[in-house]
């Protein structure tokens, strides 16, 4: 039994919950420094890459897709506007909205922000090998599929 500083009571180590939300922690933490580092936040990756994925959308689908509420969806989108990543058009079917599209300096930036992102899952899942990787991220999958997006 290890004992001492740092030590964590085994009803903790062994609790998968706990587990998750430690390295929930970690993760939010090197993606954000990363992210950071690059000029970018987490909302920006979340936006060009359903830009990207799913083409012009109106800022209430883009917030409804990636999670992120209405208020700060507007400001992330004004950010990545200042920065030509995306473009803003009026709606012609209804002129009170917009809908936004990704330009091709916004696909850099995503480009880039996927190569950050891979180099952060490398750092996270070092331990692992490829195939754990794939079944640990297969079994995420269907948890977050289950509890969070049924």
């Amino acid at each position: 039994m290890t004992t001492g500083e740092g030590a964590q009571p085994a009803r903790l180590r062994n609790a998968p919950s706990w587990l998750i939300a430690e390295l929930h922690a970690y993760s939010h933490r090197v993606r954000n420094e990363r992210f950071a580092a690059a000029g970018f936040r987490g909302y920006h990756y979340r936006l060009l890459a359903a830009l990207a994925e799913f083409g012009p959308a109106s800022q209430a689908t883009l917030g409804r897709s990636t999670g992120i509420d209405r208020s700060d969806v507007v400001a992330a989108l004004n950010e990545l506007a200042a920065r030509h990543l995306i473009e803003r058009a009026p709606d012609p079917a209804d002129r009170r909205r917009n809908i936004i599209s990704i330009t091709p300096e916004g696909r850099r930036g995503l480009d880039e922000l996927d190569g950050v992102l891979a180099e952060i899952q490398d750092e996270l899942l070092a331990p692992l090998t490829p195939e754990e990787r794939d079944r640990l991220t297969g079994m995420l999958v269907r948890l977050v599929e289950h509890h969070v997006r049924p």
